[in-house]
Parts: structure tokens; C-alpha cells; sequence
């Protein structure tokens, strides 16, 4: 089952797309967007993790600003995300991160996975809020690649991303040695189908390794 859910944060309520699973739940995951909204992409996400049998949220950050907001992937919709996600910021988007985790666990250990933008806060959500978490071309997180992981972490990214170089990918190895780091034959973004650089056979493993991921992280400890 899937829907929209009222959601209160520190700032304000938003809602979130929760997507759960027809069995009992492994965990939760916090799924947090591209710059783009959640659209039909980052729902068929949740959709995909709640056929795995995990209870999926992805907070409507923009909501904060505008109501259902859904991005095209062109130069505007970029340019507008864009915009949005600096009005936000990072720790406005944590606090709506923990918000989402707090909701979430009644079924769980909770994780966050996030895409693009939302790569670099699931990073964060990491080594400020201690999730284990999932960052597929988090092209922001270079710049606080010095704070510490404080969970199990897992990075995929393209190799021919023109946004994260080779020497940004083995900076991510060199400060987070104990981290999982996963590089793909493949440009920014290759995990949405909306992308002109979707490339299935990197998704399909991505999400393989995803998921093998997240059955040791949210491992319940008993």
C-alpha cells in the first residue's frame, strides 16, 4: 500500500510518500530525492524497497516552500530545484530526516538511502544522526568528507559522472576506509529511468548491493 501521510517536523508539517510491504517489515527507510521532488521516480523507489519488505518514506522536503512539487529533468527543473534545495539547506533537511526516522520506528532499525542531492544528506544523516545509509552521486559531499561515519555506509557512483571526478571517488576511499564504495560504467543519475544516463545494468546491481546492504545494517540485534 502507498500513499501520502501528514508528517511533523521542527519546522513545520510536510507530507511524505510512505510506500510498506504486504509482509512483515525487515526495517524502514528514509528515502530522500534528487533536487527534483518526489516525483513518479523517487515513488517507484519506495515502491521497490516495499516490495523488498521495507516500510519506505520519502519526506516532501519542498513542501516547506511549495506544495507538490515535482520537477522536470530539464534546465529548469534543475535551476528550480536548485534554488529550492539551497533555501533549505542541509540541517533544515536533517531535522526532517529525524522526523521521518522517529515516525518510522515502530518497524524497525531505520536507514535512509538517498539519490543526487539526497546523496550527500544521507551521508549526513550518517555521521550526524548515526543511520546506516545508502548515497548513490551525492556530488556534494566532498566538502564534509572529514566528518565521521557513525553507521554502516554504502556509496555508488557512475564513472563517467562529470559532477563527482575519479579523484572525488577515491577521496570518499581514502576518509571513509570502512565505508562500501561502488563505481559503475555509467554517468550521474544512472539509477532514474527519467535520465538521459539511466543505464539498467548499473541500477540492477546497485540495487542488488543495496539491498544485501541493508539486510546487514538493519540486521534487529538479537
Amino acid at each position: 500500500m502507498s500513499e501520502w501521510i501528514s508528517l511533523e517536523t521542527p519546522t513545520g508539517r510536510i507530507r511524505a510518500w510512505l510506500a510498506q510491504p504486504h509482509i512483515p517489515p525487515h526495517g524502514a527507510l528514509v528515502v530522500v530525492q534528487e533536487i527534483f521532488g518526489v516525483n513518479a521516480h523517487i515513488r517507484q523507489i519506495c515502491a521497490t524497497f516495499a516490495e523488498h519488505g521495507y516500510v519506505a518514506m520519502a519526506p516532501a522536503f519542498f513542501d516547506h516552500f511549495e506544495h507538490d512539487v515535482q520537477l522536470h529533468y530539464d534546465a529548469d527543473g534543475v535551476a528550480h530545484g536548485r534554488d529550492l534545495v539551497e533555501k533549505l539547506g542541509f540541517d533544515r533537511a536533517l531535522e526532517d530526516v529525524r522526523a521521518a526516522a522517529a515516525q518510522l520506528q515502530e518497524y524497525g532499525k531505520v536507514g535512509v538511502v538517498g539519490y543526487c542531492w539526497g546523496g550527500t544528506v544521507a551521508y549526513l544523516a550518517n555521521t550526524r544522526l548515526s543511520m546506516p545509509a545508502v548515497s548513490y552521486y551525492g556530488a556534494r559531499t566532498v566538502p564534509f568528507l572529514n566528518e565521521q561515519l557513525h553507521a554502516p555506509m554504502l556509496f555508488h557512483f557512475g564513472e563517467h559522472d562529470a559532477s563527482i571526478s575519479a579523484d572525488d571517488v577515491a577521496l570518499h576511499r581514502e576518509r571513509h576506509p570502512e565505508a562500501e564504495v561502488h563505481v559503475y560504467p555509467a554517468g550521474h543519475g544512472f539509477n532514474c529511468d527519467q535520465r538521459a544516463d539511466f543505464h539498467r545494468p548499473s541500477a540492477e546491481l546497485a540495487l542488488e548491493r543495496t539491498l544485501s546492504f541493508l539486510r546487514r545494517a538493519l540486521r534487529p540485534a538479537y
